[in-house]
């Protein structure tokens, strides 16, 4: 019994002790716990943050903006910083391996690659940056200050150390997409741009305007150490941006930037703009807005085409008389007096441009009023019919939506301001004024669209920029043409409009002849305005706005277009400035669009084809063949190996045997591949200097061949 009782006080004396050391231990690991949990709460939380990451946005490819013939114009172009883990392989088993020693070994090659790749930071000061971080023993140490490409990042990943997995060498890179313009300054106004913070996201144009389709949406991750490296992992996979096709035709914006731009360094202009614009759609083909930079460049750094708030000027007359006509008080053939060019108007002098150089076009009929574009004339004509009502003027040129927004697929646009007779400042000289393109502010885009509807008889379209919407090769959002007016007046008013607008330009002595293409008929009219001083009023010589508005080809229109050009001092002069360039846009638009059917020619076929050289009828015939245009030889017999001429006829080009001399050939008119192959058939040898057909030979056609003697080729 004593020794149960010994057992047992043994057993209880054991299970209180264990029991008290539970106790104790717990109290240590609570107390532990809730010290944790207060006071070194923001110690552990930022030692969990090494491990896992939560909710880490992963970004997606911005979009891309393309061209209506499939062009690159606004795209995200991968870029890196790269970065140097100085603490890789830092708990790794192998322990003969050590990152740290690798790196320092190689330093001066690494150091000597880097500087190859980046010439603007010499080896040493690659060699000293690195070893500063690799001795803070940095996770994060960035090797180059600026973001690189992809090609330089391939070339870095080719250096010693850098060559291995990240884990172990330490290399890594953080992707950035910066937005890039694979044709620089085109259209750059129009396809806007981003702020540099890409968080921020588009400044204006068609990357504002269609940001939240272009930007895409938002992925997330989470960041974790798993097996000792730290691990993006991927939770939602980012929504990439949509691409969105323009109206833009790269080709024709290259075009009417050329010519624009050489006219304003021709005549020192401050600024101009120029919009091509398809008749039947309103897709915006081109639109260029050049302003001079101090430094005497043009660039583009405002949208005016669509912003610009100025007096349009002559361009306004049209929408004047067919205003007038509409109402029924004119005719082509109405007969109005300009006098000398000068007539008194409730106190102010009206002058014609000509007023004091050969004086006023006397009585003129209202065709010539526009020809000549006399303000004295359509000044007169809206003054007699419209003083006690002008009012009615007013609503005619609101049936014709010259005062509407056009509500455009870009922001920023202009608001047509055309006052009416209730309103402030309405005198009774700002009916005459306004008839002639002053005392009212219309964007230079809105008078194009008048003008295209002139030409799409009557049917006024919206302007368009971006056609469609595109996610992986499919379209999922088209963007219809839209009708802002389906008649802006009468049949028989749009046929009497044509006539004049050809006549304006086609005429020998309309001020649009500078427009004018021997290839096919152009339709338009000429403004030239006086720039307004503010308070200073509207001071001669002191700036000018020059413009050309109209369509081509007159006969069937397929393309509309405005150039607008703003010019300090006299000379000034619509039509020969603004008139040149719209002249040179439409003759290289029209070559360019193979869609342009021949029966818009205003000549023969003799105006559309382009002079053949002679040469081999054979080579030729495949050639016109190719292009779809007929030709006929005007010989019998075997077809190959005949040398011909070319002669243009009504609906064909002839081609006529090309007679040949006994003794030294003639090769005039020839190609030079041709001349040398006949030549040297011959016997002799060629010389040949300049480029295009053969001009001359020294050695005269039929002279006696001395084999193997030199005869020289002049081309031109």
């Amino acid at each position: 019994m004593a020794t149960k009782g010994a057992n047992r006080k043994i057993i209880l004396g054991r299970y209180t002790f264990f029991t008290a050391i539970l106790v104790i231990v717990g109290c240590i690991v609570i107390c532990r716990a809730g010290y944790m949990m207060f006071f070194e709460r923001h110690y552990w939380e930022t030692v969990a943050s090494r491990f896992i990451k939560e909710n880490i946005p992963i970004k997606p490819t911005r979009g891309n903006i393309i061209s209506a013939d499939g062009k690159l114009m606004a795209s995200s172009l991968p870029e890196y910083r790269i970065y140097l883990d100085c603490t890789a392989n830092k708990d790794d088993d192998d322990p003969e391996f050590d990152t740290h020693k690798l790196l320092l070994k190689n330093l001066f090659k690494i150091s000597e690659g880097l500087h190859q790749i980046f010439p603007d930071k010499s080896a040493r000061d690659f060699r000293l940056h690195l070893e500063k971080g690799i001795w803070k023993n940095s996770k994060s140490w960035l090797i180059y200050p600026t973001r690189i490409s992809f090609m330089q990042l391939q070339e870095v990943k080719q250096l010693p150390v850098f060559n291995l997995p990240s884990r172990i060498g330490g290399l890594y890179q953080i992707i950035y997409n910066r937005r890039q313009k694979p044709f620089g300054s085109l259209a750059s106004r129009t396809l806007g741009s981003l702020y540099p913070d890409a968080s921020k996201g588009a400044k204006n144009g068609i990357e504002l305007s269609f940001d939240s389709i272009l930007r895409g949406k938002d992925g997330k991750a989470h960041w974790q150490k798993v097996m000792n490296r730290f691990m993006n992992i991927v939770d939602i996979p980012p929504e990439d941006g949509c691409d969105v096709i323009t109206t833009i035709d790269v080709d024709m914006q290259d075009i009417c930037e050329k010519a624009l731009v050489d006219e304003l360094k021709k005549i020192n202009a401050s600024s101009g703009v120029v919009v091509l614009m398809e008749v039947k759609t309103g897709n915006v083909k081109a639109i260029v807005n050049m302003t001079k930079s101090p430094k005497g460049e043009y660039q583009e750094t405002k949208n005016d085409a669509i912003s610009s708030m100025m007096e349009p000027g002559s361009t306004f007359k049209t929408a004047s008389i067919m205003v007038a006509m509409e109402d029924g008080y004119i005719t082509p053939n109405y007969m109005v007096d300009t006098g000398s060019g000068v007539r008194k108007m409730y106190g102010r002098e009206m002058r014609d441009w000509s007023w004091d150089t050969r004086g006023g076009f006397g009585p003129i009929d209202v065709t010539h009023v526009l020809m000549y574009s006399s303000n004295v004339g359509v000044s007169t004509i809206i003054d007699k019919f419209y003083h006690n009502n002008p009012q009615k003027y007013i609503d005619g040129l609101k049936r014709m939506s010259l005062d509407k927004p056009l509500h455009l697929q870009i922001k920023g646009e202009g608001i047509p301001n055309i006052k009416g007779p209730h309103e402030r400042y309405f005198s009774k000289t700002t009916l005459p004024w306004m008839s002639i393109g002053y005392e009212t502010q219309v964007p230079p885009l809105n008078i194009l669209t008048f003008y295209n509807a002139v030409a799409n008889n009557g049917v006024m379209v919206r302007p368009k920029f971006v056609s469609d919407i595109v996610r992986k090769g499919e379209i999922v959002k088209n963007y219809s043409t839209e009708i802002i007016n389906p008649k802006i007046c009468s049949d028989h008013t749009l046929s009497e409009i044509h006539m004049i607008l050809k006549r304006v330009v086609m005429d020998p002595h309309g001020l649009g002849k500078p427009a004018k293409s021997k290839h096919f008929s152009v339709s338009g009219k000429t403004g030239t305005a006086q720039i307004s001083q503010g308070t200073a009023g509207y001071r001669k010589g002191f700036a000018y706005l020059v413009s050309f508005c109209g369509y081509f080809p007159s006969n069937n229109p397929k393309y509309s277009c405005i150039v607008s050009i703003q010019k300090p001092g006299a000379p000034a002069s619509g039509g020969l400035m603004a008139g040149s360039v719209f002249g040179k846009i439409a003759e290289q638009v029209y070559a360019k669009d193979l869609r342009l059917p021949a029966a818009n020619a205003r000549d023969t076929i003799n105006s559309m084809t382009p002079r053949l050289m002679d040469g081999d009828w054979y080579e030729t015939k495949q050639v016109l063949d190719a292009l779809k245009i007929q030709s006929r030889p005007q010989f019998a017999g075997n077809f190959l190996h005949i040398w011909c001429k070319e002669r243009n006829s009504t609906n064909a080009i002839l081609m006529d045997r090309k007679k040949q001399l006994s003794g030294v050939p003639s090769v005039i008119g020839m190609g030079a591949k041709d001349a040398v192959y006949l030549l040297e058939s011959k016997g002799l040898r060629v010389g040949i200097s300049g480029i295009g057909k053969v001009f001359s030979q020294s050695q005269q056609p039929g002279t006696r061949i001395a084999k193997g003697s030199r005869i020289y080729l002049i081309m031109k």
